[in-house]
């Protein structure tokens, strides 16, 4: 009689009291993919060398690589090792998942799949010539449970397969691996093919029929998928999977890099995984992130397809957003700001009004005496406040801007917003220094930041002359602190108008004189910056680092330094809306680093 062979019912590394077992997560088994240049086989090289495992405390085993939700979270990964080219990890499962943990503790659920991200390849040919790509260093970033894995030997883990034999049963069959591939596994490998390259029903059912093995199936859908790009050269082929098999979360970074550096900003050294993405277009781009998304896009016009997009999935309308914050940021960074050289930057926790408190210097240091009596000192506090407020716009994207691929529009309005973001910082710092008709915002004493009584202001308007920097110069070194002692500031900037740059030039200029008379004693001294924001002509500024001494001062809300970014599915405009938001405040804490001369016109 025939032997016959069953599953075991259970997984025989379950732990019931701890709600673990383990997986093996990957055998680097082959599977068919597509990019541009056609199909291709995908290898994972299994090793300790070969694959990172620097995110694995606190790794989440999902369901079905669905990185959205927090109820898609079936559990944490535990541990993982290598055995004998395997990659075997152990899953703890959470309380809320009770119904998936006992259809695997039954042995229901089985298949395995993993979420990576790739580092490094090597590309080569099996003995048919098609081509084959070694992934060669990846990172893990997941594990799933699925319905269907790419890796058929990626299961939860069991024993060998018991063997049931009557008396008339031939010896028992050894073998050595550790799942082995049943005649049902390489059927549902060959219909998940036929689905996925959309070979139809008929090409399955007639490997199944000759009892085709999984290698000939693979084989056999990269001659039909070969074969259907000769017969339709002109049908470029699109890339069904990358990174971390339809990881959204990779979708969305890859594609949004992808989209910045050809539509934005050609000079962007764009990412090998990205390059996959780099030649969509904008249909493209939908029809992908449908698909990931479980919706499919055939028979749609492209018009409905983009709409579909835009209101079904949230990681079309992401890409844009990516794009527009990826541009924004460059065009925000790159922007001059002069008056923000001059200012400490630091954080508000909230919109509260901020209260800097400074306290004066210590007392002198007295002598102790023979009993160790120490004497207290006591603080002089002044302070100032002030609160950060939220300023922003929103610039769409529109449905008719995003069915003729039209991106290049709205990639130049974002990086004029990252402009435009940096010119009202600058503009906001610019308005403190002369409000008051020059005079500076008044503190919390109630008199200007530039004022006679607090010897920062020039007695006499003057052109700059070196008497006139020298001059300000010993006001500066002459400052107290508000306890009266010295603190002696030292100036490092010249801070003029456009209109008095030659002149400003030409006094710090570095001369190699003949005779003492024609040293210059401000040659290399002072650092030269020019505001054109600075309206009054002739009205100049000695400041100190701000570094080393308190006076103007910006902050950003914590944790969101320059200009943020959201964006949805638009309402009001139908398409992509990027808000742009901007948690800024500044205001001057402090007199002593400043000095100014009104020049000759006052």
């Amino acid at each position: 009689m025939t032997a016959l062979f069953r599953a075991p019912f259970t997984p025989a590394t379950i732990d019931e009291a701890n709600r673990t077992v383990e997986l093996i997560a990957s055998t680097g088994a082959g599977v068919v993919r597509a990019d541009f240049e056609g199909p291709f086989v995908e290898r994972l090289e299994v090793s300790p060398t070969a694959v990172d495992l620097s995110r694995l405390d606190g790794m989440p085993l999902l369901d079905s690589h669905r990185q959205s939700e927090l109820g898609a979270v079936l559990g944490v990964v535990r541990g993982a090792r290598f055995e004998g080219g395997n990659l075997v990890v152990m899953v703890q499962f959470s309380a809320r998942a009770e119904a998936v943990w006992q259809d695997v503790a039954a042995g229901i659920i089985r298949n395995v799949s993993v979420g990576y991200a790739p580092k490094e390849w090597r590309d080569g040919s099996d003995p048919k010539g098609a081509r084959v790509r070694t992934v060669t260093r990846w990172e893990l970033q997941e594990v799933s449970l699925v319905p269907v894995g790419a890796d058929p030997s990626a299961k939860v883990r069991s024993n060998m397969p018991e063997q049931t034999t009557t008396a008339e049963a031939p010896p028992p069959v050894t073998t050595t691996t550790s799942a082995p591939e049943t005649r049902a596994a390489v059927n549902r490998e060959i219909r998940a093919l036929a689905t996925t390259f959309d070979l139809g029903s008929d090409w399955a059912n007639g490997l199944i029929d000759r009892g085709a093995t999984e290698g000939e199936a693979r084989a056999a859908a990269l001659d039909a998928m070969r074969s259907r790009q000769t017969m339709r050269p002109t049908i470029a082929a699109r890339v069904t999977s990358v990174g971390a098999h339809d990881d959204p979360t990779q979708f969305r970074a890859l594609a949004g890099e992808a989209v910045y550096a050809t539509r934005a900003n050609p000079r962007h050294q764009i990412s090998d995984a990205a390059r996959n993405y780099a030649g969509l277009t904008t249909l493209d781009l939908a029809r992908e992130a449908l698909r990931i998304a479980g919706h499919s896009a055939t028979g749609l016009s492209p018009a409905d397809t983009v709409t579909r997009a835009l209101h079904t999935t949230s990681d079309f309308p992401a890409i844009f957003a990516d794009t527009a914050n990826r541009t924004l940021r460059e065009r925000y960074i790159a922007a001059p700001s002069v008056m923000k050289r001059l200012a400490r930057q630091s954080t508000a926790k909230d919109f509260r009004a901020k209260t800097k408190v400074q306290a004066a210097d210590l007392a002198k240091l007295e002598k102790v005496n023979e009993a160790g009596e120490y004497k207290y000192s006591t603080f002089i506090e002044g302070k100032e406040s002030y609160r950060i407020g939220t300023y922003g716009t929103i610039v769409a994207l529109s449905r008719q801007m995003l069915v003729n691929d039209d991106i290049g529009a709205f990639a130049d309005l974002a990086g004029k917003l990252g402009e435009a973001s940096s010119e009202f910082e600058n503009q906001f710092l610019v308005d403190l220094l002369v409000a008051n008709a020059g005079a500076g915002p008044n503190l919390d004493d109630g008199s200007p930041v530039f004022h006679a009584s607090r010897g920062n202001l020039a007695a006499t308007g003057t052109i700059i002359t070196s008497a006139a920097l020298s001059a300000a110069r010993l006001a500066m070194r002459r400052q107290t602190g508000i306890n009266g002692r010295p603190i002696s500031v030292a100036p490092k900037f010249l801070v003029v108008p456009p209109e008095l740059e030659t002149t400003a030039e030409t006094v710090l200029a570095t001369i190699q004189p003949t005779k003492t008379d024609d040293v210059n004693p401000f040659g290399g001294k002072f650092e030269l910056l020019v505001e054109p924001r600075l309206v009054a002509p002739d009205r100049w500024y000695l400041a100190g680092d701000p570094a080393a001494i308190e006076g103007l001062e910006y902050s950003y809300l914590q944790g969101s330094e320059g200009p943020q970014t959201e964006s949805r599915a638009g309402f009001e405009v139908d398409g992509v809306e990027v808000k742009v938001r901007l948690d800024f405040g500044a205001a001057f804490l402090d007199f002593r680093g400043w000095h100014m001369n009104p020049g000759e016109e006052a």
